[in-house]
């Protein structure tokens, strides 16, 4: 045999002519170059970044030995190109079932880039069900039916080609063969090989023939190749008599036949006679050593590719907006909503490039992300931390979520910046009441907005029923202690017999160790521990847990429970809070992980017993019940903009008594999400988040005690205002909700606005007191001047703020905050030195009064006596170190809702205090606040309808 080493194509073609002159292809050496070009590639991404690896995945069913032998052969050939490879091995007998959620769960792992189940299957398993369970995106084998169709079809676009014709178009390639104008006979016609090859050929611009072993004159058909791909299973079929003169042979065949001088009794023959067949040829491969190296090969090269893509495609995200038409006048929220169509949030998900497995679709525009999405993003820089906050506001809010929602409309859909925004989950209280709800407004909302504002996913409903579980829980332990006097019984009703043992329960056990009793055995205890361990000796009316109910209620403000005779006339007055205002919503919103919640949960002090110790949930034995009623709820939920922009909605927490903000666990998930990757150079996004009411109350809770818990801190914070406000601190009449507004508020008013801006430079020199830059929003309305707005705009600048921007945004959407969204961007960009406020280790009154001084702008507390000893029992009892939420009005800086502007020279009022270990904070009440709402005489309710369809109309 002769080897053309150094001769060209088109001379041996020629020279094949006039004598005797073939060269066979070797696979060997081709696959052994392609694989060192894969694995040179890999090492040169590695050294960018070491955790670039592509794994393949292969499933083998059973235990055939010659599907072990090329299972092994893959196994091989990954290792020596830098590859991860391992098989998952199932029983011969497993069920389709089992075996496609298999399939399900590599498909969802996003560390998996390539999964090929070994064939043949055993003949219960449908092989094509079976393989088009595979995501076509990790189809390394290219049999799926999503591939092999766009295979065939005119610029179809394959994830992977077929990986045996993909080695022969290379093997032909490799010797520079040309394809182009030739004809090609392509025996066989299975879809592994001889579909595939034939479309490739043609692709290649080749005049393809098919054919097969039952074709008639097959060898008059054979001899019209140029080039001729043999792969139809028959040993020796094609002869060389049958080929033209210099003929290009591709054999693919595998076949055993029997040769009793070989050691095993057969050797390997291809479906080409060789021997008759070579000296025809210009080119021929070998059997073995010619395709078959080539197969596994581009397998390996599909699985870098797979690797790459994914690596890639995590590069940066890209959000597609949706496309909005405004409208003027602008309608009403509701029809805003109903007439843009949402993208299918499992899209919205893709473009976050969050997993499969890290997402939980709840309907077709809402779903929950997993917590685990922390972890698999734990290397990433966060993104860029914005907090939306305002000045003092009137009773109809000055649109802080509609600036928030506005932002990030502005910011990915008009500049292309990855962002997200992070909302609370309104309450049906006020969405039934008057405020309505919290979507935002105009052009600039959350949608569905029906259904963010009504149950989105049933977290504030899991809230209650834990709530209402932890009050039945404490009433339940006074009841049974106060009806049972004796130690013993108590005790053995407490620890009761379960098949003959008795046995504390994990809570219990956690209970002994804080009371100093090292023991674990039930029946050890002597009475006087029984005695400790047992009773808590409940102080009725030091109950401080509410039951709760998500309405607006006003009789449930304050009740009479145990009335049935069955309580024996155990009876106490309590009331309800809505739900939100419950510690469990603020521990929700304040919670790192499931782990910080449990821990959270099981602090939670729900009573004081008669020696004012107080009593917990873990001592109650509850906490664990509490926690697996909200497990889902510790994931964020899901939803979009008008705009297609992602939104993270988590929590609720009541602004009066709480933090009034989102949650912690949902702006650590934002802030990965967009945030900037080691292995690519794109800059990070953007996370907007709102604080409720003004500056003074969410700002100071978000920046003192939220980023306490979260450990986090904003790179800027927008500070929105409204000229409507601003008037209503200048001496303009009081805004009432429901009626119409004053004139003062609908013309002109310099004087009012001049007068007024002091509230709003006093809380630009609030957010300055913690070293961050602020950006003024306008948020503008159509009865503002220019000369309104220019006042407020010098004056913001005056004081100190980075720029002052008009938006628009309610009646332009995103377009409408492009100014506001490029002045965030470079106030992200300014340096920021951030502190808090107070020291955890000041004193109690240290901390109020640092607020009221350096916030409010008051001359000192004024301490009621029962504030005074609650703060001395809570800090012997070791709590002092915890932070402040002062529960004011929102109205004014001051205690006083009359007191506008900038009030100076009072002392502020502490009422009370209470404490909320689990959430991890204090509750400062400067009066009275009422913790569930009441419902006015034309409520919100009464608009709502169903119609026939099934559609609600009538919100907002």
């Amino acid at each position: 045999m002769l080897r053309a080493t150094s001769v060209s194509y088109k001379s041996l073609w020629t020279q094949t002519v006039l004598r005797s002159f073939y060269h066979t292809i070797s696979g060997k050496k081709v696959s052994q170059c392609v694989r060192d070009e894969i694995k040179s590639k890999i090492d040169s991404i590695q050294l960018k970044d070491s955790s670039f690896i592509p794994n393949l995945r292969i499933i083998q069913v059973g235990d055939r030995p010659d599907s072990s032998t090329y299972v092994r052969s893959k196994e091989k050939a990954a290792e020596s190109c830098s590859m991860i490879s391992t098989t998952d091995h199932l029983p011969n007998n497993v069920t389709e079932d089992v075996l496609i959620r298999r399939i399900n769960e590599i498909n969802s792992d996003p560390s998996i880039h390539g999964l090929m189940i070994q064939l043949p299957l055993p003949a219960h398993l449908d092989e094509q069900k079976i393989t088009d369970s595979i995501n076509p995106s990790k189809d390394v084998d290219g049999l799926t039916t999503y591939n092999v169709g766009q295979l065939t079809k005119k610029n179809g676009k394959p994830y992977f080609l077929p990986c045996t014709p993909h080695g022969i178009i290379k093997l032909l390639k490799s010797e520079n063969i040309p394809i182009k104008g030739k004809v090609a006979v392509v025996l066989g016609r299975s879809d592994i090989v001889g579909v595939p090859i034939s479309t490739l050929l043609r692709s290649e611009n080749a005049t393809v023939i098919n054919c097969h072993s039952a074709t008639k004159e097959l060898d008059k058909i054979i001899g019209l190749g140029d080039i001729v791909i043999a792969a139809c299973g028959i040993p020796n079929f094609v002869k060389g008599k049958w080929l033209k003169e210099g003929a290009v042979v591709i054999d693919v065949g595998i076949n055993y036949i029997k040769d009793a001088t070989k050691k095993s009794g057969q050797r390997l023959v291809g479906d080409v006679d060789f021997e008759s067949a070579k000296n025809k040829t210009s080119f021929i491969t070998p059997v073995p050593g010619g395709v078959g190296p080539m197969t596994v090969t581009m397998l390996m090269n599909n699985v870098y590719n797979a690797a790459k893509h994914s690596f890639n495609k995590n590069s940066g995200l890209k959000i597609v907006p949706l496309p909005l038409v405004t409208r003027s006048p602008v309608p009403s929220d509701f029809e805003i909503s109903k007439n843009q169509t949402p993208k299918p949030i499992q899209k919205v998900a893709n473009e976050l490039q969050i997993k499969p497995k890290e997402v939980e679709l709840y309907g077709e525009y809402k779903a929950k992300i997993s917590p685990a999405i922390l972890e698999r993003l734990n290397d990433r820089q966060n993104g860029k931390y914005i907090l939306v906050a305002g000045i003092t506001p009137t009773p109809l809010g000055e649109g802080k979520s509609t600036t928030t929602v506005g932002l990030v409309q502005a910011l990915t859909a008009h500049l292309n910046k990855p962002a997200i925004a992070t909302l609370r989950q309104p309450s049906m209280g006020p969405t039934f009441g008057v405020k309505g709800g919290a979507a935002g407004g105009g052009y600039s909302q959350v949608i569905p907005m029906d259904e963010f504002n009504l149950h989105l996913t049933g977290d504030i409903h899991a809230i209650g029923a834990a709530n209402n579980l932890l009050a039945a829980a404490v009433d339940t332990r006074m009841f049974h202690e106060l009806t049972q006097k004796n130690d013993a019984s108590l005790y053995k009703r407490l620890v009761p017999q379960k098949n003959g043992v008795r046995k504390f329960t994990p809570s219990m056990l956690k209970r002994l160790q804080r009371l100093g009793i090292n023991k674990t055995d039930p029946d050890t205890l002597t009475p006087e521990e029984i005695n400790k361990f047992a009773r808590l000796n409940i102080d009725p009316e030091q109950i401080v847990v509410k039951r709760v109910v998500d309405v607006n209620d006003r009789m449930l403000r304050k009740i009479t429970i145990g009335e049935a005779a069955t309580e024996k006339g155990i009876t106490r007055s309590t009331g309800f809070d809505i739900t939100v205002a419950s510690e469990l919503m603020a521990i929700l919103a304040l919670s790192r992980d499931l782990n910080d919640m449990r821990s959270r949960i099981g602090k939670i002090v729900v009573a004081f017993n008669k020696s004012g110790s107080p009593i917990t949930a873990d001592d109650i034995g509850v906490a664990g019940a509490l926690t697996a009623l909200l497990k889902d709820t510790i994931k964020p939920n899901l939803m979009q903009t008008l705009e297609g922009t992602p939104v993270l909605v988590h929590a609720g927490p009541f602004a009066n008594i709480s933090i009034g903000a989102s949650s912690v666990i949902a702006d650590r998930i934002a802030l990965k999400l967009v945030g900037k990757d080691k292995k690519n150079s794109s800059e990070p996004g953007y996370v907007i988040t709102e604080a409720g009411f003004d500056f003074t109350m969410g700002g100071e809770r978000f920046l003192n005690i939220k980023c306490r818990s979260s450990g986090l801190s904003p790179d800027a914070v927008v500070l929105v205002a409204t000229v409507r406000a601003i008037k209503s601190h200048g001496g303009a009449s009081n805004v009432k909700p429901g009626q119409q507004l004053p004139q003062e508020y609908l013309t002109e008013q310099i004087d009012f606005v001049t007068a007024g801006v002091s509230n709003l430079i006093k809380q630009i020199e609030n957010v300055k007191q913690y070293g961050i830059p602020v950006v003024v929003a306008i948020n503008k309305f159509d009865t503002d001047t220019d000369k309104e707005i220019e006042i407020i705009r010098h004056a913001s600048i005056q004081a100190g703020a980075l720029d002052a921007v008009t938006t628009t945004h309610f009646s332009d959407g995103g377009k409408g905050s492009i100014n506001l969204a490029n002045a965030v961007i470079k106030a992200t960009e300014q340096p920021q030195k951030f502190d808090y406020l107070y020291k955890s280790e000041q004193s109690m009154i240290e901390k109020i009064e640092t607020i009221v001084k350096r916030m409010y702008g008051g001359i000192g507390v004024d301490i009621s006596p029962k504030a005074q000893s609650k703060i001395d029992m809570y800090e012997k009892q070791g709590f002092g170190n915890l932070p402040i939420c002062i529960a004011k009005t929102q109205y004014s800086l001051s205690h006083d809702a009359t007191l506008k502007g900038v009030p100076t020279d009072f002392t502020f009022p502490i009422r009370d205090v209470r404490i909320s270990a689990g959430a991890g904070y204090f509750q400062v009440l400067a009066n009275e606040i009422q913790t569930i709402p009441g419902l006015s005489t034309y409520a919100g309710y009464m608009n709502v309808e169903v119609t026939e369809n099934g559609d609600i109309e009538g919100l907002f």
